[in-house]
Order: structure tokens, then C-alpha cells, then sequence
């Protein structure tokens, strides 16, 4: 709060702290937009107001540096679903996940972000004119302290969309086609949809009150719907299904370091939703009031500790008793738990975030066995993990929150629904159609006697895992 920081004789001559546009008109709803800037101009009280923004600016660079746990924890995740003959692709597929997205994202997917938050034609305001990679703000600027680190942490949601793909596909897919889906998905369809879902100018939100404060929809859903996409052309790993077309079980060649894997991403979600929560500086005179979420409306970060926690510990019982103990489905329900409170963290009580998460829990475990009887491999369950608790997310928070106000606009199922359908659509569109062009120019898939030997050797040249007395050991 400003009033609880103190005024001393150590600071800068009185100020008053103004917001002054380089490139745009900093709004005071959702997150501020490229170019804005923090200036000095005459009392004490203003003091207190930089130094409250210089440490908010410091709290988003230090969310996304916490982010990377995430894709620590999916490649170690990943790597310990894999088969011994293909960790080491595994793990580079997620290494350069990152690697492509983040130039990409800067040339163009930040632009897009600002771009089409009314729809499918561009907006050629001052927003979406500083986030091109020539603005002035693009870069090193002592007048803009906020872009970059806002930019920053977009990017780091965009490799969650990316990762979310890379371990249902893994121990088949080509390494180029992989990393053009992942592109794709991570610097133009995700943020599409977050432009027209996720922030206070999206047309969803403006149109029919739309709420999904955690990224439920734009993250996790349409991650979930374009892996979908990709893996009705990709097919399933050779032996997973016999002759009869019945599953067959292809296990964890290292189950716990998936548990571990997972228990890292569990951290970096925290992070992931703490830069949700948006910062707003009270105007001298207004009562404070410094959380508020990306679409303008106020909250706490005590609802986001409350109600993940809550939705964490629903989501593995949930998934503990459905799955009848299985170690790998439980530790995944907590995850699914974490998303389907994501659309709502704002508003639930913890309780019903807990149950919220039990059903999400529950609810991933029958996705995953229903897809994998429906012939779709997804080797990690992130269909059911990301997008049925995603879809959940969304629905339960038009089933449980409708008449929510959010300024004049009010939250509502059919708002909700129709950001359902939105969102699967423009994951699950582009995912199958390039898909399809790749595996039909025999770009997507590795040859069979790749498959077989392993991509470790087969496309790097070296064994990921090397067994034990192979060097240096006597027998």
C-alpha cells in the first residue's frame, strides 16, 4: 500500500510521479501498454509512487525469470516419459521450443498481441505501432523501464503453449517440423487468441464479458486443441496399439524424475499466475488499490495463494481416486487441478477452487483413457491435462461466477461459452491443417527404421543415456 512507504530525507527532491506516452497513452486497465514511462514533476507523495513502480517492475522481471522452471520441469517431465533411446531428442526439442519462439515472438508476435485485440484486421494504433521490432521502446530505453519486461513475460507464456505440444508428439516426430508448429503456435496462434481473449480490449471481453484471468483458454486450451491437431496426422509411436487397434501400455522409462519434473512445474506456475495479476499505481488522493486483474477488475494475491493451492490439492485427490492410485495420473491431476481454477482464480473461494480442481483432477484422468481408446497417443496426456481442464477452467467459471461484474460489462456462461468454441477453434484449425501439409509432403513423421532405433542415435549421433559399464567400468 503507498501509504506504508515511508517518505525519507534520502530521496529525491519532491516529485509527483506522471505517466507521460512515447508511443501510447498508458491504460489503466490490464497491462500497460509499449512505450509508457515514469517521469518526475513535484511532491513528496510521488516519490513513494516510483519507488512502488520500480518495485513492481522488478516484481514482472522476476516472475518470468521464475517461468523458466516450467520448461525445466517439461523437459525433465518429458525426458522421463521417453524411452532410454530417445531422452536426448526430447530434451533438445524443448531447448529449442525456446530457442525458436523467442525471435519470432519479438519480430512479430508481440505486434499481434496489440494488433487484433478487436478482431481479424489489424489495428494501427499507437500500441500496436510500438510493439513492432523497430519501435523505440523495442530495445534498451531510459525512458521505458516496463516494456521489455512485460514483453518478457508474454515470451515466457509462449513457451508454455510450445511445451505443452512438445511432450504429447515426442519419440516420432521430425525435429523441423516440430519446431515450425511450435513457432506457429507459440509466436502467432496463442496470442492471437489471448489479443481477443485476454486483456481489457480483447472483443470477447468488450462483446460478451468473457473471463478467463489465468490463461485457461488462450494458454492451455489452445496449446491442447492445436496438439490435437497434430497428432490425427502424426499417428501413434509404432507399438503402442496391437493388431486389434487395443492400447497398449508404453510406460515412464523414469517415473520419478517425471514426478520431479512436474513438482518444477507446479513452482513455475506460481510465477506464471503472479504475472497475471496486473499492478496499478493509485492516482494521488484515491484510495489504493494495486492488484487488479489483466482485465481492470480488482483482486488480491491472496485469492491466487488461496485458490491454486487449493486447485492444486483438489486435482491430485481428484485424479488419485479416479485413476485408483497411479502415481503418474496423480501427480498430473495436480497439475490439471492448478488450470481448471485458472479462468476464476479472482473470484472463487478457496473451497470451491478446491473442488473446482478435484473435478478437473478427475476429469483429466477420463479424457486421457477415452483419447488413447479413440487411437490418439499422446504420450504425456497433455490433451487431457491442458485442454480438459482448460475447457473445464472456462465453463466453471460461466457455471459458477455469471454476474460477475467487470466495470460495465458482466461475466456470463454464454460469454463463456462462446470463448470456448473461439478457442478451440483457433487451436485446433492451424494445428491439423499444417500438420496435414507436412505429412503430406512426408515432412512430419521420421522413417520407421528411425523410429526404431531411436532418435538419440538415429538424428543426434549420440546416446542420450548411456548404460552403465558401456565406458570406463569394470565388469
Amino acid at each position: 500500500m503507498l501509504s506504508e512507504i515511508p517518505a525519507t530525507n534520502k530521496m529525491p527532491s519532491p516529485v509527483v510521479l506522471v505517466r507521460e506516452p512515447i508511443s501510447m497513452v498508458v491504460s489503466l486497465r490490464g497491462c500497460p501498454g509499449p512505450g509508457s514511462r515514469l517521469t518526475w514533476s513535484g511532491d513528496v507523495e510521488g516519490d513513494a509512487r516510483l519507488f512502488a513502480e520500480k518495485t513492481i517492475e522488478t516484481f514482472y522481471f522476476w516472475t518470468g525469470v521464475l517461468m523458466w522452471l516450467i520448461h525445466a520441469g517439461f523437459m525433465i517431465y518429458e525426458a522421463g516419459v521417453a524411452r532410454q533411446k530417445n531422452v536426448l531428442m526430447t530434451m533438445m526439442k524443448n531447448l529449442l521450443t525456446c530457442a525458436v519462439i523467442t525471435p519470432t515472438f519479438f519480430l512479430f508476435g508481440w505486434w499481434i498481441y496489440y494488433a487484433f485485440q478487436g478482431g481479424v484486421v489489424p489495428d494501427t494504433g499507437a500500441a500496436a505501432v510500438a510493439a513492432l521490432p523497430w519501435s523505440e521502446v523495442m530495445g534498451p530505453n531510459l525512458d521505458d523501464n516496463i516494456t521489455g519486461v512485460f514483453w518478457f513475460a508474454f515470451l515466457l507464456f509462449s513457451f508454455t503453449t510450445g511445451s505443452i505440444m512438445s511432450g504429447a508428439v515426442i519419440e516420432r516426430i521430425r525435429l523441423g517440423a516440430y519446431l515450425l508448429l511450435a513457432m506457429i503456435l507459440g509466436s502467432v496462434v496463442w496470442i492471437l487468441a489471448a489479443a481477443w481473449g485476454w486483456s481489457s480490449g480483447a472483443w470477447l471481453y468488450t462483446e460478451y464479458g468473457f473471463h478467463d484471468w489465468g490463461a485457461g483458454g488462450c494458454v492451455h486450451t489452445v496449446a491442447a486443441a492445436f496438439t490435437l491437431g497434430v497428432l490425427l496426422n502424426l499417428g501413434p509411436r509404432i507399438g503402442k496399439y496391437d493388431d486389434q487397434g487395443r492400447p497398449l501400455e508404453i510406460p515412464p522409462h523414469n517415473l520419478p524424475m517425471t514426478m520431479l519434473g512436474l513438482m518444477l512445474i507446479f513452482t513455475g506456475f506460481y510465477a506464471f499466475y503472479a504475472a497475471c495479476a496486473v499492478f496499478q499505481v493509485a492516482e494521488p488522493g484515491a484510495d489504493p488499490e494495486p492488484w487488479r486483474s489483466i482485465y481492470g477488475t480488482p483482486m488480491t494475491l491472496g485469492s491466487l495463494a488461496f485458490t491454486v493451492t487449493m486447485g492444486f490439492a483438489g486435482g491430485a485427490m481428484g485424479a488419485f481416486i479416479t485413476s485408483k492410485g497411479d502415481p503418474y495420473w496423480t501427480i498430473s491431476g495436480g497439475l490439471a487441478g492448478m488450470i481448471s481454477i485458472a479462468s476464476g482464480v479472482d473470484v472463487y473461494h478457496p473451497a470451491l477452487g478446491y473442488l473446482i480442481g478435484f473435478a478437473g483432477g478427475a476429469l483429466a484422468v477420463f479424457v486421457g483413457n477415452r483419447l488413447e481408446r479413440r487411437g490418439i497417443d499422446d504420450a504425456v496426456g497433455a490433451i487431457a491435462v491442458h485442454g480438459g481442464a482448460g475447457v473445464w477452467s472456462m465453463l466453471a467459471m460461466g457455471l459458477f461466477a455469471s454476474g460477475y461484474p467487470q466495470h460495465e460489462i458482466l461475466s456470463s456462461l454464454k460469454g463463456q461459452l462462446v470463448g470456448i468454441a473461439v478457442m478451440i477453434g483457433v487451436g485446433f484449425v492451424p494445428g491439423y491443417l499444417i500438420s496435414l501439409v507436412l505429412e503430406r509432403s512426408g515432412l512430419l513423421r521420421v522413417s520407421r527404421e528411425v523410429e526404431l532405433a531411436g532418435l538419440d542415435v538415429a538424428e543426434l549421433g549420440i546416446e542420450g543415456v548411456v548404460p552403465a559399464g558401456a565406458i570406463g567400468e569394470k565388469t
